[in-house]
């Protein structure tokens, strides 16, 4: 995963600046159809009559890399989500800042009654 420029920016300060940072106390995933970049860009899939919802995720981490704890399920689609080709991980259910985003390995087409999971430790941030 790439962090995004919103993180890049308050670990730079924080470290370099001395500012405060103060860590999400609970971090969500979000699906995305388009890539969503170092800016948030990309489109999200619609919450409008999907049944669609950022999903609680949390990490363990171990050295340089945080891996997911716990399997991340999302409610059944009620209507197609599209092709979700990427994840990203923000600070908030809704709007909030985005952490980090990769693309998937494969890009998965949900449709009406799908059901996306992103089974436990399938995902991983690593720092070189």
């Amino acid at each position: 995963m790439s962090f995004s420029n919103y993180l890049e920016t308050e670990l730079l300060d924080h470290v370099f600046a001395d500012n405060a940072y103060t860590a999400p106390s609970t971090l969500y995933l979000a699906l995305f159809t388009s890539n969503p970049a170092d800016d948030a860009s990309g489109t999200e899939v619609s919450t409008s009559g999907t049944a669609y919802a950022r999903q609680t995720v949390t990490f363990t981490v171990s050295g340089n890399t945080a891996t997911t704890s716990a399997a991340v399920e999302y409610s059944t689609a009620t209507a197609s989500f599209g092709t979700v080709t990427h994840v990203a991980v923000y600070d908030a259910s809704t709007a909030g800042n985005m952490i980090a985003y990769a693309a998937l390995t494969s890009s998965k087409t949900i449709d009406t009654g799908d059901v996306f999971r992103v089974p436990s430790g399938d995902l991983s941030i690593t720092l070189d």
